[in-house]
């Protein structure tokens, strides 16, 4: 397997950046797992906050404590009360793992050609 492919590898398998990393482009590496690790906090915040609304409507006896209605309450989609950051996170963090396989691909083979 060349260090092209593994680099690749790394950075779609594990995290966004990995494959830098082990192509000794920190910097580049970095940012990417920077970037992706700030998208990734803003969904896992928000999903916290969804399910805390959950629970305190299933302790305020709003919703019973059965299963199908929680998951449907879990699960319902509230339009339009997403703040931009909520909204922008997921493709931020698609960006970046497409970004770091193609970008960790690509110096991985330029470095075989140096």
């Amino acid at each position: 397997m060349t260090r092209a492919s593994k680099a690749a590898l790394l950075s779609g398998l594990i995290f966004p950046g990995a494959g830098h990393l082990a192509l000794r482009h920190y910097g580049r590496g970095a940012a990417l797992i920077v970037l992706a690790l700030a998208a990734l906090a803003v969904l896992i915040s928000s999903l916290l906050q969804r399910a805390q609304g959950v629970v305190e409507r299933i302790n305020a006896g709003d919703i019973p404590a059965d299963f199908a209605q929680i998951v449907e309450m879990a699960t319902a989609t509230t339009t339009g009360t997403h703040s931009p950051a909520e909204n922008t996170a997921p493709i931020v963090l698609l960006i970046c793992w497409l970004a770091g396989i193609i970008d960790a691909y690509r110096l991985g083979t330029a470095a075989k050609k140096s």
